[in-house]
């Protein structure tokens, strides 16, 4: 039997491994595609419906259901020594049901620190110490790179929506508002918190340079560009890339150049 080794995780809550664990869940997206950027093919052996990149994994790991709507039981069949969850994509419900039963290290993330954070404890746990922390440093570097000038505060203002009948937004106490700032935007609803549904009128009242239409959870087309635009023609309205605003594993070593080239393309 591997030797145990107890971790924090960002609730604050100590979990007991067998070290290094042989049989991970990830039943958060971003978080498995860090898993398998980790080099941790074998390790894992579930993931959720929702985990789509890699595609490989996606066409050939067992799948445990949604995130919110997993399959305790076929969790519990496969007797994982590890799962790897986050407080606000999965259920408190769900979350304290697995705890019950497997080590489950539960992230919490609303800032890039809070995810560098939960790269190198992942990394830790994982016996990838090295490669997670050349992944961390290489994130960094790369958004030291493509700074914009007085990043925390940009000129340009702007409303990022994540669904469209209700028009919903982002507070300041998400990962998405920290990831707006590193793009130099200013978020026009920063008074808000969590994920507020809002009315086209506070929308036009807000007045925002700009409106960022994410691919997710909504997948917002050109359709609901133009359905916009009429209501709010002095708004200059964009399609964007919804995980690279939202996703907070090895998917920001992509996000700085993403958010240059958005830059670019509309300043």
């Amino acid at each position: 039997m591997n030797p145990a080794k107890v971790f924090t995780d960002q609730l604050g809550r100590k979990i007991e491994i067998s070290f290094p664990p042989k049989k991970i869940i990830s039943i958060v997206p971003s978080q498995t595609e860090l898993l398998f950027d980790l080099g941790l093919e074998e390790e894992v052996i579930g993931i959720t419906r929702f985990c789509v990149h890699p595609e490989k994994w996606f066409r050939t790991k067992t799948r445990v259901g949604g995130t919110k709507k997993l399959n305790i039981e076929k969790i519990i069949s496969m007797q994982p020594d590890l799962i790897i969850a986050n407080k606000e994509e999965n259920t408190e419900e769900q979350i304290q049901s697995l705890s019950e039963k497997f080590p489950m290290w539960v992230s919490d993330i609303k800032t890039l620190e809070d995810a560098f954070e939960m790269m190198r404890i992942v990394g830790a746990m994982t016996g990838k110490v090295h490669r997670v922390t050349e992944m961390v440093a290489e994130i960094k570097s790369a958004f030291s790179n493509h700074l914009i000038p007085d990043a925390h505060n940009p000129l340009s203002t702007a409303a990022y929506l994540i669904w469209y009948e209700p028009l919903m937004t982002i507070g300041s106490d998400t990962f998405i508002h920290s990831m707006m700032l590193a793009a130099g935007f200013r978020n026009v609803f920063a008074t808000l918190t969590r994920y507020p549904s809002i009315t086209l009128d506070e929308l036009k009242a807000a007045s925002p340079q700009y409106i960022l239409l994410s691919s997710e959870p909504f997948p917002f087309k050109q359709k609901q560009v133009d359905e916009l635009q009429q209501q709010l023609p002095s708004s200059k309205i964009i399609l964007v890339d919804g995980k690279m605003f939202s996703w907070y594993g090895s998917r920001l070593l992509k996000a700085p150049q993403y958010f240059s080239e958005l830059r670019e393309s509309i300043y």
